[in-house]
């Protein structure tokens, strides 16, 4: 084998290499659903209901959010929302869940794709337009590489994110983490907690 064949050869191992990493750093973050059992300075015991009592520390930046219930009102031109719907005949889409994100998440996940019920999807925009009808309110999101239309009618949930604090990270209340990572030692470390205002489950 020549040099330059044995240079590329190095290249894709490498990049190869690099890739596996990545990945199998990816698999170590996992979602975490529960109630804090016990809170200790930055260490948080967790009951959860994926994986039973698991430890979760807390990064220095850690944001927290409230998760609490919305209105209609609320999804008005300009807010970023993040809804999940089920496709229509027409092309649209009739939301199932809306959740407002706060202007500090502005651009989480923007996007559409598949979302995690069967022949659903997801959608993270900005909400262009809303025109009221006899089946609720029709809303024009828009994000970078297009746009939908979705129909929100009564029965859609309605749920908003806004900044909260640290001190909410008490015992008993119920908590989710959406990419808590995973340690070596079978902790968890978490730079961002949802927590459930007024009996809501995050």
């Amino acid at each position: 084998m020549n040099v330059a064949s044995r240079m590329r050869t190095s290249v894709v191992f490498v990049a190869a290499l690099a890739a596996s990493l990545a990945w199998a750093q990816q698999a170590q973050t996992v979602r975490l659903r529960g109630t804090i059992a016990r809170v200790d300075g930055s260490t948080l015991v967790v009951k959860t209901d994926e994986a039973g009592d698991v430890t979760v520390r807390l990064s220095d930046n850690v944001t927290v959010f409230g998760f609490v219930k919305a209105t209609l009102e609320e999804v008005k031109s300009g807010a970023f929302i993040g809804v999940g719907a089920m496709p229509q005949p027409d092309g649209s889409q009739k939301a199932i869940q809306v959740m407002i994100f706060s202007e500090l998440q502005r651009g989480t996940g923007e996007g559409h794709r598949p979302w995690d019920r069967p022949g659903t999807t997801m959608t993270n925009a900005t909400v262009e337009t809303t025109v009221a009808s006899v089946d609720g309110r029709v809303v024009t999101v828009k994000y970078k590489d297009g746009e939908q239309k979705i129909l929100i009618a009564p029965e859609a949930v309605l749920r908003a994110y806004v900044v909260g604090s640290r001190d909410e990270l008490k015992m008993g209340t119920r908590i989710a983490i959406s990419r808590a990572q995973k340690k070596p030692d079978g902790t968890y470390e978490a730079d961002r907690v949802n927590v459930g205002r007024d009996g809501l489950v995050p």
